[in-house]
């Protein structure tokens, strides 16, 4: 496996022991295919931040753990990889760990393993359950700042949260929908991706309670624990269409957009208002198709940098405390999609 990299950094940009770097980099036997994995990640993930390798300055190893579908944890590693040299003279490198499904337990061994092999800070999307809130204070407990990105755990001892207000964001939402449904007695889809992440509860708690003040007739049906995910998210929307004939409209909490209007389609059904969250690929080609009405957004690039400058005031390097702060809501319709992400 060709390289420009020391072992030593390898190994630290993938968690492993120098020694099994070695041998999976000589391609020796008894080495499992996982592991090969973790070692060829490293280095395209260490290709991608050569920059940040040429700069000199006090050096923060980040690890960013996230449970969500790939099309959103994709969007978050190019948006901290592009702050990245914006953040000189520190030197900020990143590792990952992404998955799309998975109970708690699995996070939780992830940032156990982070405690063991040491970090700078986690950048942590995780459920907001007990066995999590616990892993994290046992991180602090290590030295070993967290920051929340996007869904928070209040009662954690995590140093802050960055996003957005996703109350705010569910009582946008409910207002674009019932303006542009307008006298239409349709019901709504309101689509989650699950039930324990915190920010999707606040923002059906301000989709409900708007939707509730503008118009109290208006029949909200919900649907969740699909983990945002294609297959899992087509399946449920064509059991709710087919049990609740008069859904015209679509709140996506969650996302699986392309799934819930795969499902219309089959169901012979056409979606009068349809809006979602976040700028990722699929809502940007959905936007640019006229499919989506609208996408709630906020600048991830934002989250990024603020999630970083907050771990480097945790460590003393910056003045200040960690702060807390909620990223404003654009609201992107196909007409008006920011021209650096066209």
């Amino acid at each position: 496996m060709g390289h420009p990299y020391p072992i030593r950094e390898i190994a630290r940009q993938a968690g492993l022991s120098e020694a099994t770097v070695d041998r999976v980099l000589n391609e020796r036997p008894g080495v499992r295919a996982s592991t090969v994995a973790l070692v060829k990640q490293a280095v395209t993930d260490l290709d991608r931040q050569r920059s940040q390798l040429r700069l000199t300055g006090r050096t923060f190893l980040v690890d960013v753990v996230m449970h969500a579908p790939d099309r959103f944890s994709s969007a978050v590693k190019a948006a901290l990889e592009a702050e990245l040299p914006m953040l000189y003279p520190a030197v900020i490198r990143s590792r990952f760990d992404f998955r799309e499904s998975g109970d708690a337990g699995e996070i939780v061994r992830v940032l156990e393993k982070v405690g063991r092999r040491g970090s700078a800070g986690v950048i942590l999307k995780a459920p907001d359950v007990p066995e999590v809130v616990a892993a994290v204070d046992a991180l602090v407990e290590l030295g070993i700042p967290v920051i929340t990105l996007v869904t928070d755990l209040p009662l954690s001892r995590r140093a802050a949260y960055v996003g957005t207000d996703n109350r705010s964001a569910g009582a946008t939402a409910a207002y674009l929908v019932d303006q542009m449904l307008g006298p239409d007695e349709g019901e709504v889809l309101v689509a989650l991706s699950s039930s324990v992440f915190r920010n999707e509860e606040e923002r059906e708690m301000g989709f409900r309670a708007t939707m509730r003040s503008r118009n109290p007739g208006r029949v909200l049906v919900e649907q969740t624990d699909t983990d945002g995910l294609d297959v899992a998210v087509e399946a449920a929307t064509l059991r709710t269409l087919e049990a609740h004939p008069r859904i015209t409209s679509v709140y996506s909490v969650g996302g699986g957009n392309r799934a819930i209007l795969s499902a219309f389609s089959q169901a012979g059904r056409d979606v009068r208002v349809f809006v979602g969250h976040d700028l990722d690929r699929d809502n940007l080609d959905l936007l640019r198709g006229d499919e989506l009405t609208a996408v709630l957004h906020h600048d991830l690039r934002q989250d990024m940098r603020t999630a970083c400058q907050n771990i480097m005031r945790a460590h003393g390097a910056i003045e200040g405390e960690p702060e807390t702060l909620s990223a404003p809501i654009h609201v992107v319709t196909p007409h008006n999609v920011p021209e650096l992400l066209v």
